[in-house]
């Protein structure tokens, strides 16, 4: 069975925090989800979707955005079974199958925000940080207030498309679509994201219709 890490006991637990960091580079990180308090998996974070660590020693607030996600059993040598099941007969008949499940994800950072010595309101950078977030460092879902803050500048749109093995026109326009979604349909600041992909893909029209059809204003 799978035992719940003492630092996360949901008592202590930040309302926005629902991942902990287990493999760490400079230019994304590796997470994995905290157990829910009940029989249920792991709520997988969406593709596109935005979250944020801190990196301890600097205190840099570090953006990245979720390209891959996976559920997969613990033991890497035993692959799941169908058992046809409904989720309510698993809760009921399969209880251990929920503790023996892991989701992990993997999210590209994008930029962060320097932490302020004389206020709260830290200068923000849409390039790598000096050093990503530190292995088992809290991952949160990043606030809506956050994410606008960040996207006022677009060029994380040209570090979305230049992710290495993700379908990244795919994820420019989830990101896209969930920025412009939280900037409650803010027909401007859209333009301005239409424009700067254009800008990136040059003269490849094809790719950028792809990534614009996907975006519904």
């Amino acid at each position: 069975m799978r035992l719940p890490l003492p630092q996360f006991a949901i008592d202590n637990r930040h309302s926005h925090h629902f991942a902990e960091i287990i493999e760490t580079t400079s230019t994304e990180f590796l997470a994995q989800c905290l157990e829910p308090e009940d029989l249920s998996f792991p709520p997988m974070p969406p593709f596109g979707s935005w979250v944020c660590a801190v990196d301890e020693e600097s205190g840099n607030q570090v953006y990245a955005v979720v390209y891959h996600a996976t559920t997969m059993p613990i033991d890497s040598v035993h692959r799941a079974v169908a058992l046809g099941l409904s989720l309510e007969a698993l809760r009921e008949e399969q209880p251990q199958i929920f503790s023996m499940l892991k989701t992990e994800f993997r999210a590209a950072i994008v930029g962060f925000k320097e932490k302020s010595i004389n206020s709260n309101n830290g200068r923000v950078y849409q390039y790598l940080p000096p050093r990503p977030p530190q292995i088992h460092q809290a991952v949160n879902h990043c606030q809506a207030e956050a994410i606008i803050e960040f996207t006022e500048e677009l060029d994380f749109l040209r570090t979305l498309l230049f992710i290495s093995g993700a379908p990244v026109d795919s994820l420019a326009a989830a990101a896209i679509r969930g920025v412009y979604q939280l900037r409650k349909h803010d027909r401007e600041w859209l333009i301005r994201a239409g424009r700067h992909l254009s800008m990136l893909l040059k003269d490849d029209y094809d790719r950028l219709r792809f990534i614009l059809s996907q975006i519904h204003p």
